[in-house]
This record gives structure tokens, C-alpha cells and sequence, in this order.
């Protein structure tokens, strides 16, 4: 997959199949879009191409809402298009000027002329263009006018509930992460690099690594023990982390909270990881959140937080070998 971080990088094609959105989460409905791109773009002997945008519109539209957070960095999710097999990937930057431009020349200037599109690929309730006035007529009426087909794909249901990016960030908020991973088709996951903490862990037999996760507009489940997998693999899908481990991922509990027992000051993502004692400081891992265990609690002490950790870790070697 070729990723273009501009559109003036891409350059226009014969017969471009074409599919647009922010796709955050890539979920089981973002899926469904995709793989009728790529099917579409075999058929037809055209090439696949997916329109995004970076930062999310909302981050521009609304900068005063911080509270917004992405299922996906915008490495995750180009890794995750790729794995679809998707051929070209625009990667826009999403500014106001941009949010402002009308639907009529939103459609000539770029799905036309910079892309050179012959069929695009729409979802449910697909907006465009300032205000977000477009529409699926206005796009299929300038299919008539510049020679593009247009096609719609309607809600896709999971457990009789419509998918969508909303209600998996609410989900892993609520720390619901199974609910979020049916929803996605896959496990949620966060990457990040193991810093150096305070050790505590090792005092009472549970060490843990500290994740620090760069991109601050990423989504972290809501506080609590998760279990979880770790992935050997790092930023550039090279595997420059837990170079130690097995070719399995390594299993094991993580920690997302401030925790109260010791007074802690800031929100931590700790991962105890099972049989593995090397050192992985300035490492990347990936890690795939499974189950929410419990949520997070105040102990009377040290004491009382070993006996629950070894409780939990009972359960989470219950879940995997369930």
C-alpha cells in the first residue's frame, strides 16, 4: 500500500475505486466498506484508494472539546488498511479551509481531478463538503455530470445494534473492552514504549512495565485490570521490541489508574507480563487488551494489593486457559 500524506502527492489515476471517511476503530462496518473496495477495485482492473483525514474534523471544527479521543493512531490504522489490502492511502490534513470548501467543489477539485475517480464507495449517511451539506445525491448527480458511479453501504448490525467509532470509544471508556473488540473485529490495542517507574511492583512480586503512549489524542480504556497480550512488534511493524520473547505473544495483566493505594498523582499504564524477567526499557510494545478484570480500588495497603494482585492474576490466567 502506497501512503500519501498529502493529496497534492498523488498522483491522478486511470480508474481510481474510491472510498472516504476517518474511519477511526477500522471497525466490522469499516471493513465491510473496505473489502467491497478492493473487491470492486479487482474487478473493475482499478486500483483501491481510501481518502482520510488527519487530524479528526471534530478536532478542527470543535479545538475547544478535548475530550475526543481516537480508537486509532493514524499509524494504527494506516497498518490495519494495509493488512486489508488496500493500494493507495491519502492521508489529508484536515483544516478549515478544507472543511469550508462546497460540496460541488469538494467533488470536481478532489474526487475528480486530483483522484480520478470512476466508482466510490460510500457509508451510511455519508456527509462532505461545508457544513457537511453534501450528500449521497449530490453525489451520484455528479456521477451523471463527470462519469463516476456511486454506491452505498448500509449499517452493518453486531448483536442488533448498528457499529459505530462512538460506541466503541464508549464501550472501552466504560472499560468494555470484549463489547469494543466485537465491535472492531479485532482486539483493541494501544502502542507505546516502556519507561522507567518507581519499582513498587517488584517490593510485593508483580513487576510491571510502565507504557508511555506518545500520541496524547489516543483513547485509553478506562481504569482498571485488563487481560492481556503482548505483540513483538514495533513502530514500523519491525520487531524491535521484547526482542526476548517467544515468537507467541506473551500474556499477562495490565494496570491503567492512578493508583490510590500509594497516593499516585498521575494515570499509569502498567502491564505485568507472565514468565519474563528481562529488561525492556526504550522497548515499543503492542498491546492487545482481551477481558476487563475488575475496576480500580484504594487498599488499606501494600499487603492487601498483593493478595488482590495474585487474585487477579489467578483470573487472568483462568481467562486464557478458559
Amino acid at each position: 500500500m502506497k501512503i500519501y500524506n498529502n493529496l497534492s502527492d498523488f498522483k491522478k489515476l486511470d480508474n481510481a475505486i474510491v472510498t472516504i471517511g476517518t474511519f477511526d476503530g477500522v471497525h466490522f462496518g469499516h471493513q465491510k466498506i473496505i473489502k467491497q473496495l478492493v473487491e470492486k477495485a479487482k474487478s473493475d482492473k482499478g486500483e483501491s484508494v481510501i481518502l482520510t483525514f488527519f487530524p479528526h474534523p471534530r478536532m478542527i471544527i470543535d479545538p475547544e472539546n478535548q475530550d475526543l479521543k481516537m480508537i486509532n493512531t493514524i499509524t494504527e490504522k494506516a497498518a490495519i488498511l494495509k493488512s486489508l489490502g488496500v493500494d493507495h492511502l491519502i492521508i489529508t490534513p484536515f483544516t478549515r479551509d478544507f472543511s469550508n470548501q462546497l460540496p460541488e467543489d469538494y467533488i470536481k477539485n478532489i474526487l475528480v481531478n486530483n483522484i480520478g475517480t470512476k466508482h466510490i464507495i460510500i457509508g451510511y449517511d455519508h456527509r462532505f463538503g461545508k457544513d457537511r451539506s453534501g450528500n449521497l445525491n449530490d453525489l451520484k448527480a455528479a456521477g451523471l455530470h463527470y462519469g463516476f458511479s456511486v454506491e452505498e453501504i448500509m449499517e452493518q448490525d453486531i448483536h442488533d445494534v448498528a457499529v459505530s467509532s462512538t460506541k466503541i470509544r464508549q464501550a472501552l471508556l466504560a472499560g468494555d473492552v470484549s463489547l469494543a473488540n466485537d465491535y472492531l473485529g479485532y482486539p483493541f490495542s494501544i502502542f507505546g514504549r516502556v519507561i522507567k517507574g518507581d519499582k513498587i511492583g517488584r517490593t510485593i512480586g508483580f513487576p510491571t512495565a510502565n507504557i508511555f503512549v506518545e500520541e496524547t489524542y489516543k483513547l485509553i480504556p478506562g481504569d482498571g485490570i485488563y487481560a492481556v497480550e503482548m505483540e513483538s512488534e514495533g513502530r514500523d511493524q519491525e520487531p524491535e521490541a521484547l526482542k526476548a520473547l517467544n515468537p507467541q505473544p506473551y500474556k499477562g495483566m495490565a494496570y491503567i489508574g492512578q493508583r490510590p493505594t500509594i497516593n499516585g498523582m498521575t494515570r499509569n499504564i502498567e502491564v505485568n507480563i507472565f514468565d519474563f524477567n528481562q529488561e525492556i526499557y526504550g522497548q515499543d510494545i503492542k498491546m492487545n487488551f482481551l477481558k476487563f478484570l475488575r475496576h480500580d480500588v484504594k487498599f488499606t495497603g501494600l499487603e492487601a494489593l498483593t493478595v488482590q494482585l495474585q487474585k487477579d492474576k489467578e483470573a487472568t490466567l483462568a481467562y486464557f486457559n478458559g
